[in-house]
Parts: structure tokens; C-alpha cells; sequence
């Protein structure tokens, strides 16, 4: 079986400090694993599809989103009176397993969770070989 491993990337002391105090990882993801490939699961709320920025680098796989810094204003105009949910810029980057076919990546997004497809490599994939009878 094998391990994808990932590092955390800050914007913002912010965002390292609630990570340290509170165990968050920005975003929450869970990734899985079958015979054929890895899903990853990322829960992205508040953000837009043009706000995600997702890439392969180098056997890497980066999830970045960059969110327009606002005024205390709502999208509607009106001001904020309490401010709990904060939507920050992330940057998150996972180094791919060896048998992950980087070529092969797709993604979709909706309602705020990106789902990422990585199949494995034919050559890593289980080969039935027919057994004949004499």
C-alpha cells in the first residue's frame, strides 16, 4: 500500500496559529485508496470553481485556493455584525505515490467538495494471467 504524504502551506500567521491550536488542516480532506487509483475528497467551502488551483509538479500534486480579501461587507452589501466563518487562502501539496498516474488526473467540484481521481499506472495495476490446461 502506498502513502501519500503532504505538507500544509500558510498565507497567513492566522491560519498557522487556528492549525496549531485547534488540529484543523486546511482544507479537511480524506483520501482513499482501491485497486485501481486514490480519491481525494476536499472540503472547500465558500470558494468558487475559478478560486481552486489544482497541479501536478514534479510526482506533486498542489491544492491552492485564493480567495479576494473583502471589506466587512457582505456579498450583498450589507456589514457583518459577527464574523466566525473565515474563508482563508490555502495552499496544501501531496507527494504522489510512485504508482499514481499524474497524466490521468481529473477533478470535480460541487457543493464545496472537490473530489480528485488519480488512477495508478497500468503497470501497477493487477494482471490475471490464464492459467491453460495441457
Amino acid at each position: 500500500m502506498a502513502i501519500m504524504r503532504y505538507q500544509k502551506h500558510y498565507n497567513d500567521l492566522d491560519g498557522l496559529i487556528d492549525s496549531i491550536f485547534t488540529g484543523v488542516k486546511i482544507p479537511p480532506v480524506d483520501i482513499k485508496e482501491n485497486k485501481t487509483g486514490y480519491a481525494i475528497s476536499a472540503e472547500i467551502p465558500g470558494y468558487k470553481e475559478d478560486e481552486i488551483n489544482l497541479y501536478v509538479e514534479n510526482h506533486v500534486l498542489t491544492l491552492e485556493g485564493k480567495k479576494e480579501e473583502k471589506e466587512d461587507k457582505a456579498e450583498d452589501g450589507r456589514k457583518y455584525l459577527i464574523k466566525e466563518r473565515v474563508v482563508r487562502n490555502f495552499k496544501r501539496s501531496f507527494t504522489l505515490p510512485e504508482d499514481a498516474d499524474e497524466e490521468k488526473v481529473s477533478a470535480t467540484f460541487k457543493n464545496g467538495v472537490l473530489e480528485i481521481d488519480l488512477p495508478k499506472t497500468e503497470k501497477a495495476q493487477p494482471k490475471r494471467i490464464e492459467v491453460k490446461a495441457n
